[in-house]
């Protein structure tokens, strides 16, 4: 059995943009600024809403997976330890983009206050 390298951070965005629905638009700098931004628009905010459908999709496969690990039908138990992982991963990414809604929410009704 041999063991694959670790890729580079960056080669994570393939599977976030594929399940997030949209592509990571720019780096960010030393001091925190972005190097660019891409336009924004509507659809792009549907992309990222259509993710939870998703995220719904990766939990149930990963609850059907530990059923069958349970009762033994599973034969790969690495199987489900991945498919838990990417629920998981899923998971945290969605509550963190809700999390960053809410706050940019918050701002914005702070600023017309």
């Amino acid at each position: 059995m041999s063991v694959s390298a670790i890729g580079a951070v960056g080669a994570a965005s393939p599977a976030l943009t594929a399940l997030t629905g949209v592509a990571p638009t720019t780096g960010v700098t030393a001091a925190g600024s972005t190097a660019g931004t891409a336009a924004t628009s509507g659809a792009g905010f549907a992309n990222v809403l259509s993710g939870v459908d998703r995220l719904q999709q990766l939990q149930s496969t990963a609850q059907d997976l530990s059923v069958k690990a349970v009762t033994g039908d599973l034969t790969d138990v690495q199987d489900y330890t991945v498919a838990a992982s990417e629920a998981n991963l899923a998971m945290e990414l969605t509550a963190a983009v809700r999390n960053k809604a809410v706050e940019a929410f918050n701002e914005i009704m702070r600023m017309q206050a």
